[in-house]
């Protein structure tokens, strides 16, 4: 038996498209490529929470966290960003010289 909230995390897909490192920020553009709308409810940098301005996307949409973060170049980050239903993406990106 599949419940509606099951069902909905099952439907739910988001992808990090772009990750670019400016002065003191750094920018996380996501995708909804998904079946349902989204909403980020966490991101995490090295496993650290970060705070950022809510975003919505309907499915088919995208858009861009800027996390204010004093990175150190050519250093390696966990990102990790999560929706308000659980579900997560994570990867690791390496800051510019």
């Amino acid at each position: 038996v599949i419940t509606d909230g099951l069902h909905d995390n099952m439907s739910e897909r988001v992808i990090v498209e772009d990750v670019w490192f400016n002065s003191n920020q750094i920018s996380v553009y996501v995708r909804n490529v998904g079946r349902i709308k989204i909403s980020i409810d966490a991101v995490y940098i090295n496993q650290v929470s970060q705070g950022f301005t809510s975003l919505e996307l309907e499915q088919g949409k995208h858009g861009g966290l800027v996390i204010m973060y004093p990175w150190t170049a050519n250093a390696e980050y966990e990102i990790k960003v999560v929706t308000s239903r659980g579900t997560q993406v994570v990867d690791y990106y390496i800051s510019p010289p």
